[in-house]
């Protein structure tokens, strides 16, 4: 097969990839310089501020104004606050207090610091509705299940992002809230009409579009109510009629990672990029693990089937327009980037605001508290949550009630703080919690991630979320040893 240099450049231009290190491989800086859009960075790229802003140096040198991505929402989705956890309340606690000028200050500080870092595209806000209390990948990453709440918080946060000069991209369309499984694993299927999906799941979506988001990020889920089947990032319908034509959206369609097993499960990682980008994805997003040699499968794939006639070569050459009109609208913010200043009170400002307590919360010197663990969603990813940073000698154990009396044990003479994450998901957390609780009930009970589940407890903490402000603000409510733990 014969070399066509500017086709290769075209099909790099609908990338966004991932690399391995902390520095920029060969492959990498190359490929920029060869036309591939941007990256996308992981926890596995970022180490201290000083070394992120000097890759992202490295790699703004490589080409004029690439994308430098990553997601970071604040609250439980975090990649520079992987280390220790995130400064900034999450969506579902910003929802709680209800304070759309907090959301933008706050997103609008978080963008302050992303660009301080380099970075110039956001992978946020998450704009779904959560009406599915078991959802295993949305739950406190949305601003709530109220489709109105969830709307004006989205706008709002869009533009604070953009008022920093990072673009912001609103996710997961059509909307994720609904599902009860997780499109990193499986193809999620949302049972709901037309008329439901309008006034709840596309309602953020279109206030987001309206408040100017420069992208929108695509999601692997099945909705048969739009009258498509399979996955919605390969639905023309649902990213052309829809989003373009309906919502009248006019920037990046950017697809969440192609190798989800909800994407690319049945098909291959090359196929589902020709067909994402065949349907109406401008910029693929490749996520972890999806190195050089693989980078290279979907280009040729892309390559081929413009040649094969499959792909038109109109539709990469639109995709490669769309986003290098996203890099010139981020060229034309460099002066708002270069400005933009973090608000460092917002993020615990905001947080204690989002607090909530049930009962009367005693004020013991010395409680004993625990953590019950909970598995990390794959978006999350382990970031550090909890309490134990302003509670020395705080213990975290399995969700089993097998520790029970040797933690009553411990508690004995002692207040009882019982410290959860999304209990109502996990039936062995709630059983254990409820085992000490028969023995304590004066306990408190802290529930670090959405409070669906209120057991009969002396007092209940909600924090709508685990960044490290949300576990601070409950750690001065119950009053730990906060101060040095702040400051560190």
């Amino acid at each position: 097969m014969s070399h066509d240099p500017a086709l290769e450049r075209l099909a790099n231009a609908t990338l966004l990839v991932p690399f391995e290190s902390h520095h920029a491989p060969r492959w990498i800086l190359e490929g920029l310089a060869d036309g591939i859009s941007g990256v996308c960075l992981f926890h596995n790229n970022l180490d201290t501020p000083e070394q992120v802003a000097a890759l992202n140096a490295r790699l703004s040198e490589a080409a004029d104004t690439p994308l430098i991505s990553l997601d970071e929402e604040g609250g439980d989705v975090t990649r520079i606050g992987q280390a220790h956890g995130s400064d900034y309340p999450g969506n579902a606690a910003l929802g709680a207090v209800d304070d759309t000028d907090l959301t933008r200050r706050t997103l609008r500080s978080l963008g302050g610091r992303l660009a301080e870092l380099g970075l110039n595209l956001d992978l946020a806000p998450t704009v779904d509705v959560n009406v599915a209390d078991d959802n295993p990948v949305i739950g406190t990453r949305s601003f709530g299940s109220d489709p109105e709440l969830v709307a004006r918080h989205s706008a709002a946060a869009v533009l604070g992002l953009q008022e920093a000069g990072v673009a912001a991209c609103a996710k997961h369309f059509p909307g994720h809230g609904a599902t009860s499984q997780d499109s990193h694993l499986t193809l999620p299927r949302v049972e709901a009409d037309a008329d439901l999906l309008h006034r709840r799941e596309l309602l953020p979506f279109r206030a987001a579009v309206d408040a100017g988001a420069r992208s929108v990020l695509t999601a692997h889920i099945e909705m048969p109510g739009l009258g498509v089947e399979g996955p919605a990032t390969l639905a023309p319908h649902v990213l052309n009629e829809l989003l373009r034509g309906e919502l009248g959206f006019t920037g990046v369609v950017v697809s969440d990672a192609v190798e989800m097993q909800g994407l690319s499960g049945r098909i291959g990682i090359p196929e589902a990029a020709v067909r994402a980008v065949s349907a109406g994805c401008d910029l693929l997003c490749l996520g972890r693990f999806v190195y050089a040699d693989r980078v290279e499968q979907v280009r040729a794939a892309l390559v081929a089937a413009v040649r094969e006639g499959r792909l038109p070569g109109e539709r990469l050459e639109e995709a490669a327009a769309r986003n290098a009109e996203l890099r010139a609208w981020i060229r034309s913010r460099a002066a708002l980037r270069a400005a933009a200043a973090e608000d460092t009170e917002v993020g615990l400002a905001g947080a204690r605001r989002a607090l909530r307590v049930d009962g009367v919360l005693p004020r013991w010197a010395d409680p004993c508290v625990v953590e019950v663990d909970a598995p990390a969603g794959m978006a999350v990813g382990e970031v550090p949550w909890g309490l134990a940073p302003w509670f020395p000698g705080t213990e975290r154990v399995s969700p089993d009630t097998a520790h029970a009396e040797r933690l009553l044990a411990a508690a004995q003479g002692r207040g009882l703080v019982v410290v959860v994450r999304d209990a109502h998901r996990y039936p062995q957390a709630r059983g254990l919690v409820e085992r000490l609780l028969a023995e304590r009930p004066d306990a408190v009970v802290v529930e670090m991630g959405l409070p669906v589940w209120r057991p009969a407890c002396g007092a209940h903490v909600s924090t709508y979320g685990a960044a490290r402000v949300n576990g601070l603000g409950a750690a001065e409510l119950l009053g730990g040893a906060v101060g040095a733990a702040a400051r560190g």
